[in-house]
């Protein structure tokens, strides 16, 4: 039988157990730092028109706290230069081989950041995901879901709201999407999109009035150039080049087979797009009605039906 004083582990020794200590009270200090750090960002940056501060506040405190560890553990752990660059070369080769989908997504991570594609509140499309980012994180990004216009639809996606509203669920998306998928950020540089209200008329009806009707409603709900203002537009055009184009809204006629199309484009926020184009629709039924302007739609009139005969065997 053989005694275990005499019995000694490979690798464990009193040197071994005093890194475990230093390691164990390193992690629980940076812990410690990082939640003091978070709680006084949210003590000091308060709001809900500060997101974008308090969003780059929490990066810079995820980054300090990783690189500390890093620096801590190799510090702990390994005694010289040499040592310590062999071991993270060994390191770095095994994990980027066993975890490339964690290297994509945290690579993907530093991309998101570094490249300025979108920020905590942004309403954004990823990885086939239409929503408002509600989290950024090492690894996955997640997003609070929001519905799809009947004109925007993408098929590989099955959602029951008619609409850019949330549809109530939570979706995580990995980071590494953004090198192999387009990323569409409806809020980063200018928070407005371009939407349209068609409505069709009957030929012979007042095409002149009901241009002018469809005009005011827009102007009455959506948002103009004033108040969009210049500085939005030329702020976009410091960063990219962007043609110079109209922000009032505007009426486009088509001729259609069976009616004459009036289309209306005009400038809305990115949020309570829905509200503005329902308002906008209601004021033109209202106005077409009581100017006796007739709605085209799809029908069939049968003015004749051929004499029917009905005939029986006689053994029936």
């Amino acid at each position: 039988m053989v005694a275990l004083s005499h019995l000694d582990l490979v690798g464990v020794d009193a040197e071994t157990g005093t890194k475990v200590l230093y390691t164990l009270g390193l992690v629980a200090v940076v812990i410690l730092l990082r939640w003091v750090a978070r709680s006084l960002v949210a003590l000091l940056v308060r709001g809900r028109e500060r997101h974008t501060a308090r969003f780059w506040a929490r990066q810079a405190i995820n980054l300090s706290t990783a690189v500390v560890v890093g620096l801590g553990l190799v510090s702990i752990w390994f005694d010289s230069g040499l040592h310590a660059a062999a071991g993270l070369g060994i390191i770095s080769a095994g994990l980027a081989f066993a975890l490339q989908k964690a290297v994509t997504s945290v690579a993907g991570y530093f991309l998101i950041l570094r490249g300025d594609i979108f920020a905590v509140g942004d309403r954004i499309v990823m990885g086939g995901v239409r929503g408002d980012v509600i989290g950024l994180g090492f690894l996955r990004t997640t997003i609070l879901e929001m519905g799809q216009p009947e004109n925007d639809r993408d098929a590989t996606m099955e959602v029951w709201v008619d609409a850019r509203q949330h549809t109530g669920r939570i979706v995580t998306v990995t980071n590494g999407v953004v090198f192999d998928d387009p990323v569409y950020n409806y809020s980063r540089d200018f928070p407005f999109l371009w939407e349209e209200v068609s409505v069709g008329i009957k030929f012979g009806a007042d095409r002149v009035l009901a241009e002018k009707l469809l005009l005011e409603a827009a102007q009455r709900h959506a948002r103009i150039g004033d108040e969009v203002g210049p500085e939005a537009m030329r702020r976009l055009a410091r960063r990219f080049f962007v043609p110079t184009t109209d922000l009032e809204p505007e009426v486009f006629v088509k001729l259609a087979d069976s009616w004459v199309q009036l289309t209306v484009r005009f400038v809305v926020p990115t949020h309570g797009i829905r509200k503005v184009k329902s308002d906008i629709t209601r004021d033109v039924l209202d106005a077409f009605a009581a100017n006796d302007i007739d709605i085209a739609y799809n029908a069939y009139a049968i003015s004749e039906v051929p004499p029917l005969r009905v005939t029986r065997d006689a053994g029936s």
